[in-house]
């Protein structure tokens, strides 16, 4: 039985900007979940880790609900550029706009579960980043990284104890208090992700009101729990 929650329906149409030179097997996949105000944001991401990591076989791949012709362009040209492959997935969002959202954050903040079940059966990890990341040096020992039984990897600052502290007593989740991820940056663990049904366990708890009048981060805060 399927343990998705987004089936591919969601993903309207596919274009693939493919100018790499390695094989589909030896790629590791970087992915983004933005709306059009992002787009120019995330072509930058992509450039600096492609110019950090020159000698890697990467992949990249940008979920959102948005592209124009003038992205279609841009994004054709940097991946010819780098000798890469950048894939655009346009998301049909009904199912997520009833979903919670702020000034700051959109509906767009969730393609981040469309995009754990998108490759659920395609590849064991999948790392996500926020657009608003820039990559200074060598992603290398993320792809050489091996997860434990029950692990991912995410970004947890240090000496935020009374952050992490405030989050454990507004969260009522007491663990935190030992670290509190931001979600902006994750190593997607895609068994473990797709074995615990994350996708559907974070939409139900973004969908309860009384989990909802607790959280002020979105779906970072319910990742957390």
């Amino acid at each position: 039985m399927s343990r998705k929650y987004f089936e591919e329906e969601v993903i309207q149409q596919t274009l693939d900007y493919n100018y790499a030179q390695h094989s589909d097997a030896n790629k590791f996949n970087i992915a983004y979940g933005i709306d059009k105000n992002f787009l120019f944001g995330c072509g930058v991401s992509i450039a600096s880790v492609l110019i950090a990591n020159r000698e890697k076989a990467l992949a990249f791949h940008v979920f959102t609900d948005f592209f124009g012709p003038e992205d279609q362009q841009r994004f054709d040209a940097l991946a010819k550029q780098y000798a890469t492959q950048i894939v655009v997935y346009l998301i049909d969002c009904e199912r997520l706009k009833s979903l919670p959202s702020t000034k700051n954050w959109t509906y767009a903040t969730y393609f981040r579960f469309i995009i754990a079940d998108y490759f659920s059966d395609k590849t064991d990890r999948v790392l996500y980043l926020d657009a608003d990341i820039a990559c200074k040096g060598s992603i290398q020992e993320l792809i050489d990284l091996n997860f434990a039984e029950n692990e991912i990897a995410a970004v947890v600052a240090e000496g935020e104890l009374e952050w992490w502290t405030k989050r454990s007593v507004s969260l009522a989740t007491p663990g935190l208090v030992s670290g509190y991820f931001n979600a902006g940056f994750i190593l997607i663990n895609i068994p473990l992700w797709t074995a615990e049904n994350i996708s559907k366990k974070a939409i139900e708890m973004l969908k309860d009101p009384e989990v909802v009048q607790r959280i002020t981060h979105l779906d970072q805060d319910v990742l957390n729990i």
